[in-house]
This record gives C-alpha cells, structure tokens and sequence, in this order.
C-alpha cells in the first residue's frame, strides 16, 4: 500500500512539473551552466585566456590534419607524413587537455575518435583519419551547442559592477546621469526651455569627458577615443541648433549624438554585461515559481 502512495506522489510531482513547463513553454529560455572549473582558465582568473587559445589551437590543429591527411590520400603531397604525424600528435595532447582542465567534461570527450585517429595516422589509413576527424567534430559542436554562448557571456563579458570613475563615482549611477541629461536636453527644446537645454547639454558633454578617463583604461591603445572628434563636433552642432535651429534640426542633432555617444558603445558592452549579470544570477526553486511569466 505504502508503495502504492509512493508511486501515486511521484505521478502527481511529474505530471506538476510537465504542466508548468507546458504552460511557460513559450517564456522559458533553458541553457546550460558550465562547470565552475571553467573560469580558472579565463581572466581575471587566469592571466591568460588558457581555455580560448586551446580552443583556437584545437581548430587550427584539426584543419591541418584534414588538410594532410586528404593531400597524401590524394597524392597530391607525397612527403606529407611528417607534417601529418606532428599536426596530430599536438591534436591529440590538446584535445585530451580538455579533460584535465575541466575534469567535469572528460565524459564528453571521444577518446574512441581520439585514439582512432592516432592509430589510422600510424598505419597511414587516410580515409580513416579523417573518418575519425568527423567524429571529434561532431563532439565539438555538441559542447558548443551547450555552453559555447553561455561560457562566452560569463567569462568574456566585461564587468562594470564595481567599476568607479577618478571621483569615486559609480559607473552605473553616472551613466544613469549621462541618459539623465540626454532626456532633459529633449524635454528642454520640445517645452521651449531652451537655456535649460544648454545647461543639460553642458552636463553631458562633461560627463562624456569623465566617463572617457575611465573607458582609456581598457582601450590602453588610444590615449583619448571617447568622446572623439566626431562626437565633439556632433555636440557643437547641436549646441548650435538649441541656440537657433528649429525643432527638427535640434531633434536631428540630438539623435546623432546620442547614437554615437550611447548607442553605439551600448551594443558591444550593455548587452554584454546585462547578459553576464543575468545568467550569473543564482535562482532558487521559490524564485522560478514566483517568477511572473
């Protein structure tokens, strides 16, 4: 009886479980989580990215096995052997590098491919090769499917959370400043209040300025490149246009600006960091239930 229950409970937790998947079905984005192991191999972890270039080494170690391997099978190099035989050996001690760096994938590994590949090299089996090569690939792409947009996100996404400018100001709060100003030049020009506009505008060129001591701190190889010629004479222009212009020419000039003072950074590093924040968020089962879809 008491087993009857059980199986009963079990039923009913399942079948709970495949309706709040069934109902949210079309809100619920589900991706996997690498292994924490991962971020060893990244910065600031790790001084280099170890796990990227070992990915870039397996790619170019991979086309040069296929290359040879095709060459000799086809006679079209016929001392091929030696490049081959190097290629695959690097091949080889990379891709079983996978399982020591991250031990939670060596079951993903295909050391069959792996150890088929070796052994076809040494008795010159060139179909078998690159047979074998297929094989790897396709373990390849399977991981990738996984976690290849997840891992990127976390681990090579830049982090802004504790980043200050030289007056100790939060990032964060000084770019809600900076969208602050932008909206009150509009507020200003649409209502007539021109000379609030001009004030705003001021506010915003400063602010651009401060915020351009920060972002040379990452972009070492220009010494000045935010806010650059461009964007300085883009705020020219529009200083111009809230002195005289019409509303069109004021709107015009504060759209320029605003897409190359906010937009155009905006794509490569806000996406990038709300992405890194959002998927590094840790929810509980309470969480996910209360979650309002």
């Amino acid at each position: 009886m008491r087993w009857l229950v059980f199986f009963i409970i079990q039923c009913v937790i399942i079948l709970a479980v495949l309706v709040l998947v069934q109902k949210h079905q079309e809100h619920v984005i589900v991706l996997k989580q690498p292994p924490t192991s991962l971020a060893q191999w990244y910065k600031p972890q790790n001084k280099r990215q170890v796990w990227l270039h070992t990915m870039f080494k397996l790619r170019r170690e991979m086309l040069a096995v296929e290359l040879y391997a095709n060459a000799i099978a086809n006679k079209i190099e016929r001392n091929g052997n030696k490049n081959l035989e190097k290629w695959s050996a690097k091949l080889v001690k990379d891709y079983q590098k996978i399982g020591e760096m991250v031990p939670e994938w060596s079951n993903k590994l295909n050391y069959t491919a792996i150890n088929e590949l070796q052994n076809s090299v040494k008795a010159k089996h060139y179909q078998n090769v690159t047979k074998a090569l297929r094989a790897l690939d396709e373990t390849c792409n399977s991981c990738h499917a996984d976690y290849r947009a997840v891992a990127a996100t976390l681990y090579r996404a830049p982090d802004f959370s504790g980043m200050k400018l030289d007056n100790s100001e939060e990032l964060t709060s000084h770019m809600r400043s900076m969208s602050e100003q932008v909206n009150k030049i509009k507020i200003g020009f649409v209502d007539g209040r021109n000379e609030d506009a001009l004030a705003s505008l001021l506010g915003l060129q400063q602010g651009m300025h401060q915020l351009g001591d920060t972002c040379v701190k990452c972009h070492a190889e220009n010494t000045k490149n935010y806010p650059n010629e461009a964007m300085k004479q883009m705020a020219s222009t529009l200083k111009q246009s809230l002195e005289a212009g019409t509303l069109t020419e004021q709107g015009s000039a504060l759209g320029t600006l605003a897409v190359a003072a906010c937009a155009d950074c905006h794509a490569t590093h806000r996406l990038a960091f709300d992405a890194k924040q959002l998927l590094g968020e840790k929810k509980s089962w309470l969480e996910l239930l209360r979650h309002g879809f």
